[in-house]
This record gives C-alpha cells, sequence and structure tokens, in this order.
C-alpha cells in the first residue's frame, strides 16, 4: 500500500475531527509552517484553536488529503466511512478501542477495514506522524521536532516511545516519525516503502515489536539494500522464553529472537540494544554514511582515553588501522619529543589552544586512509565565552577535514560535556557529533556492517515453508533407519545399514557390511538412544554381535546394524525447526552428546547455498577444529555443506515437523560427512 500513502504523508490540505487531540493537530501543523488548507469537522463547536468548524464532511470546499481522527471508536467508524467515499487520501486514528481492548474491539476492527476500503489508516490507537519536511503534524500531543530539509525517518508502534525520541537534543535530524499503533491496514513496511521513494530521508530507523507479514517486510527491506538506504532496528523481546524442548535436541538450541539476529544481518539492518545506541547510529549515518572500510582512528589528549578505546573496540569488526613509518613521522613533526605517536592517538597538550599547530597535526593524521576519524573532546560545565579552547580543537578538526577530504567525528564522553551550541557547530562543519565512547564505536561497528552489506550480493527472497497441517496429532516419527533412508534420497551421505531382528540375521549381515560395526535398538519411540543405552559401538567379533544383540533386543523388537565410521574430526548436529513467522528453517552447530550443554549454533534461514553455510559455519565455537587445529588434520567442510545443503532440499519438499542429524560426523579432509544418528518427524 505504500504507493497510496503519498497524499496522506505530505498532503496538501488536513481535516481534523474531535477536540482533544486535535487541537494539537493544528497547532502543530501551524507552527511547523504547514502552507497548506486546516479544516475542522464538529458537530458542536464553533472554532478549534481559531479556525471555524464545518458540521460534517460534506461542507468542506474541497476533498481532503488527509485525515486526524479523534473522536470515539464507533463514531471513528462512521467517520473513515464517508472519508473513504469522498477519496481522502488517508486517516491518521488516535482514536482507540480497537484490537487493543478484546474481543469487542476485534470486531470494531473488521468494521473498521470495511469502512475504510482502500484509504489507508495510521492506527488506530497511534499518535499518527510528523513530517518535518512538509511541515505536516497529525500528532496529538506536543514534540520534539523541528522543521529540517532532510534527515532520518523513525517507524515506531508505540505512540509514547516515538514522542520520547522526539525530545531528543543530540544533533539528529529527525525527517519524519510514524507511530503505527494497530496497523490495521498500514503495516511497518507499508511506510518503509514511502519513505524509501523520498530521496530527503538519509536512514530510517525501526522500533520494532512485531512483524505481522514477513514476506512484505523482506520485499521493502530488499528495496532498501538495493537503493543502499541504511535502517536500524531497535527490537523489543530478547528475553522471551524459548520454546520447550520436544522429542529433538535442535529445539533447544534457538530462540524466536535469534531468527531476528539472523534474519536482520541476512538484510544488512543494523539491530542495536538500546534507545542511545538507536540514536546515534542514525545520526552516524545520515551524517557520515556507512563507512567504506573497517579502519579507523582516534585523537585525544589524553592517555587515559586513548586506552579506553583501545579497549572498548575490541570485538567490533571496525578496528584502530596502524600507522606506518612515514605516516608517524608526519605526525611525529607537528608534536615534541615526548609524544609517542600510535593510534588511537594521545597528542598531549603541547599544542592545546593553538589552532595553526593543532591543525596541522591533526590534518597529518587525517592523510591516513581512514575510513573516519575520531576526535574525542569534553567540554566543560562553564560559559561559551570561556570555552574557546575546545572549540579551537573541533575548529582544527574541520580543518584537517577541509585539507585532506577525510571524514570526522567529534565525540563526548558523555552528554551533559556536548553543549547544544557545539552540535549546532559540528553539524555546519560536516562534522557528525556523537556521544558515548562504547556508543559510538558501536554505531561505526554498523556502519561498516551497512556498507558490507550494500556491497555483497542481491539476496534472494525470504523462503517461508509452513506446514499445511498444523495439528500435531497428525504428526509422526520415523525410526532411525527409515528416517536416514529419507534422507540419504536427497544427498546425505549415511552409513551401510541393514535392519535385524535376531542374532542370525545380524551374523548374515555381517557378510554384508563386515566388522567393525555400529549396533542400535531401533524404535520410533526411542528418541534419545544414549539415555537408555540403546547403542553399541565399534563390535569387531561374533561374541561382542551376540552380545550386544542380546541386550538390545530388550529394548526393540528390531536392531539396526551399521558399519562403523571411523577417522573423526569432529561431531555437528543439523536440525530443523519451525517457528510461526519464519517457518521452517536449519540450525547448525557442535552436535554430539554435549550439545545443549554448549549451545554453540547458528541458525539458517531459507533459502541458503553453498556460501552462507560456510559464513555459518565459521561463526562456530567449533570451527577452529574443523579448519585444522594446531597442525592437526582438518576436516571435509565441502561434504559438511554438501549435507547441510542436502537437508534444505529435503525440508523444501517434505513437510517437517521436527529434524535432528546428530551427530554428523565430520571426517578427514576429502573424506567426507557422515549422517550417523538421525531423528524425522513429519506430517
Amino acid at each position: 500500500m505504500g504507493q497510496n500513502l503519498q497524499r496522506l504523508i505530505s498532503p496538501k490540505s488536513i481535516v481534523v475531527f474531535g477536540s482533544r487531540g486535535a487541537d494539537f493537530a493544528i497547532r502543530g501543523s501551524k507552527e511547523m509552517g504547514f502552507s497548506g488548507d486546516i479544516w475542522v469537522v464538529h458537530p458542536t463547536r464553533d472554532s478549534l484553536e481559531g479556525l471555524p468548524c464545518y458540521r460534517s464532511l460534506k461542507d468542506l470546499p474541497d476533498t481532503p488529503d488527509a485525515a486526524f481522527v479523534a473522536v470515539n471508536a464507533e463514531a471513528a467508524i462512521e467517520v473513515v466511512a464517508e472519508l473513504s467515499a469522498i477519496g481522502t487520501g488517508g486517516a491518521v486514528m488516535y482514536t482507540s478501542g480497537f484490537g487493543e481492548v478484546g474481543e469487542k474491539g476485534v470486531d470494531r476492527n473488521v468494521r473498521l477495514l470495511e469502512a475504510a476500503g482502500a484509504m489507508p489508516i495510521i492506527g488506530p490507537n497511534c499518535y499518527g506522524f510528523l513530517n518535518t519536511l512538509d511541515r505536516t503534524v497529525l500528532w496529538p500531543d506536543i514534540h520534539g521536532c523541528d522543521a529540517v530539509e532532510k534527515g532520518v525517518a523513525i517507524i515506531t508502534q508505540s505512540g509514547n516511545i516515538g514522542l520520547n525520541m522526539t525530545m531528543q537534543s543530540i544533533g539528529l535530524d529527525i525527517a519524519y516519525m510514524f507511530t503505527l499503533g494497530n496497523q490495521a491496514n498500514v503495516d511497518i513496511a507499508d511506510v518503509m516503502e514511502a519513505m524509501l521513494k523520498d530521496e530527503r530521508v538519509s536512514a530510517i530507523g525501526l522500533h520494532i515489536e512485531g512483524i505481522k507479514d514477513i514476506a512484505h517486510f523482506d520485499e521493502i527491506a530488499r528495496k532498501a539494500l538495493s537503493k543502499k538506504v541504511p535502517i536500524v532496528a531497535i527490537k523489543s523481546g530478547r528475553t522471551e522464553a524459548s520454546a520447550e524442548i520436544a522429542l529433538s535436541h535442535t529445539s533447544s538450541l534457538t530462540g524466536a529472537d535469534t531468527l531476528f539476529n539472523v534474519y536482520f544481518e541476512r538484510l544488512g539492518i543494523a539491530r542495536v540494544d538500546t534507545v542511545p545506541e538507536f540514536l546515534e547510529t542514525l545520526k552516524l549515518l545520515s551524517i557520515i554514511g556507512p563507512l567504506e572500510h573497517y579502519g579507523v582512528a582516534s585523537m585525544s589528549c589524553s592517555g587515559g582515553e586513548a586506552g579506553m578505546m583501545a579497549d572498548l573496540i575490541d570485538g567490533l569488526d571496525v578496528h584502530f588501522k596502524a600507522l606506518d613509518i612515514e605516516h608517524k613521522k608526519s605526525v611525529q613533526n607537528t608534536l615534541n619529543e615526548y609524544v609517542e605517536v600510535n593510534n588511537p592517538l594521545d597528542y598531549h597538550t603541547f599544542i592545546w589552544g593553538n589552532r595553526e599547530q593543532t591543525s596541522e597535526c591533526f590534518t597529518a593524521m587525517l592523510h591516513g586512509d581512514f575510513a573516519v576519524t575520531m576526535l574525542l573532546l569534553d567540554w566543560p560545565k562553564t560559559t561559551p565565552e570561556s570555552q574557546h579552547e575546545w572549540d579551537t580543537s573541533l575548529l582544527s578538526l574541520a580543518d584537517a577535514m577541509r585539507t585532506t577530504g577525510g571524514k570526522g567525528i567529534v565525540l563526548a564522553s558523555m552528554a551533559d560535556c556536548m553543549p547544544k551550541r557545539v552540535i549546532a557547530l559540528c553539524k555546519e562543519h560536516g562534522i557528525a557529533p556523537m556521544i558515548g565512547l562504547d556508543t559510538c564505536l558501536k554505531a561505526l561497528h554498523y556502519a561498516y556492517r551497512c556498507n558490507l552489506a550494500f556491497n555483497g550480493k542481491t539476496k534472494k527472497p525470504i523462503q517461508i515453508l509452513h506446514n499445511k497441517s498444523k495439528n500435531a496429532s497428525e504428526a509422526y516419527t520415523l525410526n532411525e533407519y527409515n528416517a536416514k533412508q529419507s534422507l540419504a534420497n536427497y544427498g546425505l551421505k549415511v552409513p551401510k545399514a541393514m535392519v535385524v531382528n535376531n542374532i542370525d540375521e545380524a551374523r548374515f549381515a555381517v557378510e554384508t557390511l563386515g566388522f567393525p560395526l555400529t549396533l542400535k535398538a531401533l524404535s520410533a519411540n526411542i528418541s534419545h538412544k544414549s539415555e537408555l543405552n540403546a547403542v553399541r559401538l565399534n563390535i569387531c567379533s561374533d561374541d561382542g554381535l551376540q552380545c550386544a544383540a542380546n541386550d538390545l533386543l530388550q529394548l526393540a523388537p528390531d536392531l539396526l546394524i551399521e558399519t562403523m565410521v571411523e577417522g573423526v574430526i569432529a561431531e555437528l548436529i543439523i536440525g530443523v525447526n519451525t517457528d510461526p513467522l519464519f517457518g521452517r528453517y536449519i540450525v547448525l552447530g557442535c552436535g554430539g552428546f554435549f550439545v545443549e550443554i554448549l549451545q554453540d549454533s547458528v541458525p539458517l534461514l531459507l533459502p541458503i547455498n553453498e556460501s552462507d553455510v560456510k559464513l555459518a559455519l565459521s561463526q562456530l565455537k567449533i570451527y577452529p577444529v574443523l579448519e585444522g587445529y594446531r597442525g592437526k588434520s582438518g576436516a571435509d567442510i565441502e561434504a559438511i555443506v554438501a549435507s547441510v545443503m542436502a537437508v534444505a532440499r529435503y525440508i523444501e519438499k517434505v513437510e517437517v515437523e521436527e529434524l535432528d542429524i546428530n551427530p554428523l560426523l565430520a571426517l578427514k579432509d576429502g573424506k567426507g560427512a557422515i549422517a550417523v544418528d538421525a531423528l524425522v518427524k513429519l506430517y
């Protein structure tokens, strides 16, 4: 519906209904500088905020582009029907009393959608939006935004969170603020699509509680990726309890929130943890943009700050790029012999307050190939007149940026140490005013990862595979032999095997398979064999075979006899689980007995290719073992990848409720990977 939002979000005329809330929309639009018509419809009032009131919609001089509805729920449905009938561009529904209040509200929501027809509705139960580019305020409360020429768009489901974010004074230019409430017929993706059509929007920020239509969201997020518009997201739900453990190990390894991490990374969306990170990252992307490479620099006149920055950057994708000998010399020539030149640079205070010398030093430093250079400065709590020397350092950075073409940040350790006038001065010179050492470094990390995503391969649409049958009672579990043979049909490598039910048949199987062997109790009712001691390994003689068979036939009527796999480098797990939103997905991790203890796993959303699997493998803690740890043989990585791809083909064709291949034995390079146990539950 994004293509239909233009009249609503950039209207030439507005009509408001109601009084409380509607008065703020009128006053706010006037104060912002809205130049179009504003009309008021009210059945009893003569005027509102100095504007005359019309008694009904039909009395208006023209069809409005946008409406702000602040009347009770039942009346709002009638108003929406009338607005839709005359061809209004859309409505903001400040009105509550719909899906958020129970069964009666759900019924109202159905009637609201019928009344709206094709007309877009933001809300109900929302604060609406601010468009500071076109000076439109369809908003029922105070806010902190000013008119801007360009900036970021923020989309949230929460009116209060949106309102609070407008009050920031960190130098973030907000072009749009949307609060969507119940998302009756306009969702996050619709608004994102509209934002991508506005070249004045430099980045998009999302506060997400949930995504209603993942396929639609995926489509628009991939458009943002292709247009190279950065998206930053903060999502509620990190602490959601994991699903109950069912038959398989897989269901204990991931939760829905982990899938969002994988999904956002797939789309180049920077997922942050806190509101300061959210706002600062948006600001950085808006002013400087994505980082071209991971090498950054830091300058301060404090050794303590330099050391702290070196510590805080650890574990991030950005790094303090080392200076070569010639670069060090050029910086050293602007300082004295007491200064040891490094990155981060502690330039001491010998040049403090001297703009010419400081500019020379900063220019020499910025001649390095840095994606961006940070200057750490905390202004004192004094009058502006006594802050001249701090301003001098800022202006020296601006000088260096003009000379070198480099990008710069002025970084304060806390908000109290960066006055508003300094923020304005930074922006005047194209400098990003950032607050919080760790927050800034994380923002740089996200900005670099955005650039990687922009320059990566085009992403295919997400593949959402849901089971047609959702009745759990219809699911059934295959025994291990049938499970592995079923998977083998799609390319998974399994041991040579036979099913027997007595010792004579087992002896006959030995003639085909040979020693050493593995013997297992075979039953669809036995899911975790190790817990029942239902497996015997490395059987090398007839006596051993007879003893094992006698024991295991007490547990199950059939036995699975297989060739023993040797030369194992590592044990892995390949699992499949189903999420209500993302459908079936694969889990790849460290397997064997410690699978749930180590929790070393990575989920993969469909579709996948070989590169996706290799990347997932590289993220596992066990990966150094697979590569060949301390001179030992590495595993057959290509065979592991082929095994995962076989499972992907399988779940594309078969309705899987649960699947565990545990363990997949990774053999020496060139020797393959063998699935020696599998649990499959199908519909």
